[in-house]
Parts: C-alpha cells; structure tokens; sequence
C-alpha cells in the first residue's frame, strides 16, 4: 500500500495565498509583499502540490478562489492570527513594565470613562502603550473577531457568535440642556407630553445609544422632533450649550460639564449595562487582564 507523504506549508506559503486572495491579482499580491511575481506564482504552486489540490483558479481575467482554496483560506487565516497572538504574548513582559493593549469603545464611553482609565491605567503600568479606538458596537465586535483589538466597551445586549461579555455597571441617562434653555435646573420631572414639544439633538442611528433612545420613544408614544442628528457625543455637547435644543446623554457626562443639566423623565430612561467586551478564547495578555481588573475598580466610582 502506498502512502501520499503531506508536507505542512511554512508561513509564508500562507501570507502568500492571503495576499493573492485578496489582491485576486498576482502581480498586486507580489508588490505588496516585495517579492518578484514569478516567485509568488512558484510558492503558491509549491503550495498546491503539497495539499494535492487547486486553490486559485487562474483562468479568468482575475484570480480567484477554488472551492478548496476557500475552505483551506479559513484555516489559514485563523493559523497566522493565532501565531501573531502567539508572538505577542512571546513578546509581553508578565511583570507589565512593557506591553501593548489595543482597545476599543463606543462614543459614549470615550466622553467619561476613557480619561479615568487610561490615567490611572498610565499611573499603574507607565510601559503598556494603550491604542483606544471609538467606533460602533457591532463594528467592535467584528474587529474582535478578527483580532483587530484586544478589548472591547460596549453595551450588554445580543453579542455576535465568538464574542464574550463580563458585566461592568449600570448607565443611566437623562435628557439634557444647556444653560439658556427653559428647563435649565428644573427640579421636577418632565412628563412624557411635555417631551413631545421639545426639539432634539441625538445620535445618529448607527450607534447603540441611539436605539435605546428610540426604544424609549416608541414604548412611551412620544413624538420625536429632531433637529441635529451627530455623529459624536462632543458634537452633540456643543449644540445643546449654544441653543435651546435638549439631547438625551449618560449622567456621568453632566458631572463633568457644569454647564450642561440633566432633567429627570417620567417615566425615566431605563439603565444600560456596560460592559467590557474580548473575543472567546482569545489570548489573555498580562496587560488586557489588568486593564480588566481596573475597569471594575474604576466602576465602583462612575
């Protein structure tokens, strides 16, 4: 009986289908990885023969993946993004005097909680550069999956397949005006009528923030009248301060702006978990599990 002998692909037979799969163009493949075409078409072929079958099909005006090349493509992203995973925690010094966390979170958070973390974070572990991005929750989710980031800030809700969740605290909303606006200091709760003859500044309905907004609206039938629809809470901070439009915001942003007063509804917003979002056996580096243990620090206080 004879036995076929498979010989396992080294990396850069699997940064080269990556970039040709991509690209779907040889000739765009090699220049972004810096090496003459023919050495590509001859690697990816070296490739093929040791799996026994086709990956790219070449005869179309651009290449394109075989059904087997698809297949075996999801493998090998999933091996160079768990060898990149591995390099970095090769690389991490466990005593946290080096390191590198990359995190993400919603607009929201990136208004109060970001500057209270990543100080004290900075106080504690001087040697971790922290990359923070703010983007949208799914648009996390999906960066999480990929290995984009390390860490989320999100909302609990319904997270995509893969990604996990641990509870933070509770957010609590209200709506909010600015100094030369009627309402500026009222004491007593705003009735779900008079709601309805305020003009608004909100979110626009990419973000989280938004829905639960509109959820509200909607289960209390109150008519909306939106005037600015942003794309940043600061955005939405500056228009309420200079006119007479209210907006809806966490609480925790009025005790930083003097200038900006919360006014309780009735009934009030519902509250919201926040919580810290990482993809599902995802490696745990030194610095992302100190950064976890501080979120729940830093939230006894928010």
């Amino acid at each position: 009986m004879a036995y076929r002998v498979c010989v396992l692909p080294e990396l850069r037979h699997l940064r080269y289908l990556l970039a040709v799969a991509e690209q779907a163009n040889f000739t765009r493949a090699a220049e972004e990885l810096h090496v003459s075409q023919p050495t590509l078409s001859q690697q990816i072929k070296q490739l093929e023969k040791s799996l026994g079958v086709r990956l790219l099909d070449r005869t179309g005006r651009s290449v394109r993946l075989t059904d087997a090349g698809a297949t075996y493509l999801h493998y090998a992203r999933a091996a160079l993004r768990d060898l990149a995973a591995g390099h970095r925690a090769v690389l991490e010094v466990h005593d946290l005097t080096r390191g590198h966390l990359r995190l993400a979170m919603t607009p929201t958070f990136t208004t109060y909680l970001i500057g209270p973390l990543a100080g004290e974070f900075h106080e504690r572990h001087p040697g971790i550069t922290l990359d923070v991005r703010e983007m949208t929750q799914d648009r996390i989710e999906k960066a999480l999956l990929a290995d984009e980031f390390d860490l989320g800030i999100g909302f609990a809700d319904r997270h995509l397949p893969g990604i996990a969740s641990t509870e933070l605290f509770a957010e609590s909303l209200s709506l909010v005006v600015g100094p030369g606006h009627p309402y500026a200091g009222r004491s007593r709760p705003l009735s779900a009528g008079e709601v309805t003859y305020q003009r608004l500044a909100l979110l626009s309905a990419d973000f989280a923030t938004r829905d639960h907004i509109d959820a509200y609206f909607a289960e209390h039938r109150m008519r909306t009248d939106i005037a600015v629809e942003a794309d940043s809470i600061t955005a939405l901070t500056e228009v309420v301060r200079r006119t007479t439009l209210a907006t809806v915001l966490p609480d925790a942003i009025t005790r930083d702006h003097p200038d900006l007063h919360p006014v309780r509804l009735a009934p009030g917003l519902p509250t919201r978990t926040a919580c810290l979002l990482h993809r599902e056996s995802a490696y745990r580096s030194a610095a992302a599990r100190a950064f976890e243990r501080l979120a729940r620090d830093v939230e006894l206080s928010t």
